[in-house]
């Protein structure tokens, strides 16, 4: 068991999918600040200089020694904003992919050089 697991983690597939997932979050983390720090602010601007970060809900106040509980819906639309902008980027990416490899299918194979060769005699040898 513990070769199969070696040559699974040797074979390209488990290390493509690591750089992907690493990737995958460093991309998010960058949507995610694209979304907090430049998108939601003049969407909040728009409806009356909202900050979306500090909506909520407030379950129970803070008194002394005890938090305040409260649903953060402000942070969900955030994430909600995030996730969806996220979501079409990698449909688009994923698009494109499926369209260049639709191409590189399309592209008829080369005819092997012995069969143009038999082709060329086969109509040589028609003609006599």
């Amino acid at each position: 068991m513990l070769n199969d697991f070696k040559k699974f983690l040797i074979k390209g597939n488990a290390v493509d999918m690591a750089v992907g997932f690493i990737f995958g979050v460093a991309f998010a983390t960058v949507v995610k600040s694209l979304i907090t720090n430049v998108v939601m602010p003049p969407i909040g601007m728009a409806f009356g200089k909202v900050d979306f970060s500090n909506l909520k809900y407030v379950l129970s106040a803070a008194t002394e020694g005890k938090e305040e509980v409260a649903i953060n819906y402000g942070v969900f639309i955030n994430d909600v904003v995030s996730f969806v902008i996220l979501g079409f980027i990698v449909f688009m990416l994923v698009k494109m992919i499926s369209n260049l490899q639709k191409k590189e299918e399309a592209k008829p194979a080369p005819t092997p050089a012995n069969e143009v060769l038999l082709a060329e005699i086969r109509d040589i040898l028609k003609k006599k």
